[in-house]
């Protein structure tokens, strides 16, 4: 059993930074893929980022260019750094970890995903 802990929501102003990260514990963290995910008031649960066990990366459209996740296999910790922090971006972030087999998958389907952490809110002013 996979425990996911997410740190470093808060509150930013739009064009601004913060860096969220996500600790694992309890299994083999570089057997997993792993993904952010995020759900704003009223709307469903959406895919952010995911970077696969051999570190390649994929994005939604709305944050490429500006949000970069990494994974620190021996620190056990995925980090998402958000730069040009904007208004809609304002949600609840979910980190979630896939024992997915193929070391190459990085889904956007939140089905694919094992565990899941409580969730960070993350808030941005205009």
């Amino acid at each position: 059993q996979v425990q996911l802990v997410e740190s470093g929501g808060g509150l930013v102003q739009a064009g601004g930074s913060m860096r969220l990260s996500c600790a694992a514990s309890g299994g083999t963290f570089s057997g997993y893929a792993m993904a952010w995910f995020r759900q704003a008031p009223g709307k469903e649960r959406e895919f952010v980022a995911a970077i696969s066990r051999l570190d390649i990366t994929n994005y939604t459209d709305s944050v490429k260019g500006r949000f970069t996740i990494s994974r620190n296999n021996a620190k056990n910790t995925v980090y998402l750094q958000m730069n040009s922090l904007k208004p809609e971006d304002t949600a609840v972030y979910y980190c979630a970890a896939d024992r997915a087999s193929s070391p190459w998958s990085r889904s956007v389907n939140p089905l694919e995903y094992d565990y899941w952490g409580q969730g960070t809110q993350v808030t941005v002013s205009s």
